[in-house]
């Protein structure tokens, strides 16, 4: 149990820790000074939340893992975020479709994971829907301004959700893990929070006139260490520095 408990905690965390790097890319080239100093506070938060997740991971793993460890010094196969979250920045409009679609995700999913019998995590989640509450709300109201705005913002919104679309069957998908965490009381049932997160998407899409694209193929993989290529040229830039001083402290 200890060691399924450690792969859920490693899943928030590096959902939490991926976006948050991706998010931080952004740095000093948003569109407008205000929504640059927005998503790069998002970007912290994100990164606040994997701390949190990072600590306990470490301390479930024992040894000499530490946060850091758990963070800047596993492979690839060994991160377990959602695909969705390691896709590319692209344009504007795709970071916040990006972001929307994931947002409302972790909003449903960690009000759940406030019912969780297990202390640390429940707390965690406690810390962090403030700020979640504020994401979601965040990103839908820019999906609406740039789906119900020009021409142009309206097209390069329903492209990048037709390019997103496919990543997101992910976060439903039930699987051991899962049902195990469920079991005991621990984990949060996916199957109940993906018609939440439909009725909101729904919602906002229509608000913002934009066209939900058709449940099709869905990528998936992420959860069990299987990624995008695009997630090694992340990591090969955020692991850079801590492994070349593998030493160095703050």
């Amino acid at each position: 149990m200890k060691s399924d408990l450690l792969k859920y905690t490693l899943r928030l965390g590096d959902n939490a820790l991926i976006l948050g790097q991706r998010l931080g890319e952004w740095c000093g080239h948003g569109p407008v000074l205000e929504q640059d100093i927005a998503l790069t506070n998002i970007c912290l938060d994100q990164l606040g939340q994997a701390r949190l997740l990072m600590q306990y991971a470490a301390e479930l793993k024992g040894g000499e893992a530490t946060e850091d460890t758990m963070a800047f010094f596993r492979d690839e196969t060994e991160y377990l975020n959602a695909l969705l979250v390691e896709q590319e920045n692209g344009d504007w409009a795709k970071t916040i479709v990006r972001q929307f679609l994931f947002d409302t995700y972790n909003y449903f999913f960690y009000t759940a994971l406030l019912k969780s019998s297990d202390q640390r995590l429940t707390e965690i989640a406690q810390k962090a829907m403030k700020e979640i509450t504020y994401h979601a709300q965040w990103s839908a109201e820019w999906v609406i301004r740039l789906g119900d705005g020009t021409e142009e913002s309206h097209q390069r919104a329903q492209k990048a959700l037709h390019e997103l679309w496919e990543w997101t069957g992910e976060l439903f998908i039930m699987d051991q893990l899962d049902a195990a965490m469920i079991e005991a009381g621990i984990g949060v049932d996916l199957n109940s929070i993906k018609e939440q997160w439909d009725q909101k998407v729904n919602q906002v899409l229509d608000i913002a006139t934009l066209e939900r694209p058709e449940d099709a193929w869905m990528q998936t993989g992420g959860k069990q260490g299987e990624h995008s290529e695009l997630l090694g040229y992340l990591l090969a830039e955020m692991q850079h520095l801590p492994r070349m001083h593998p030493e160095a402290t703050w």
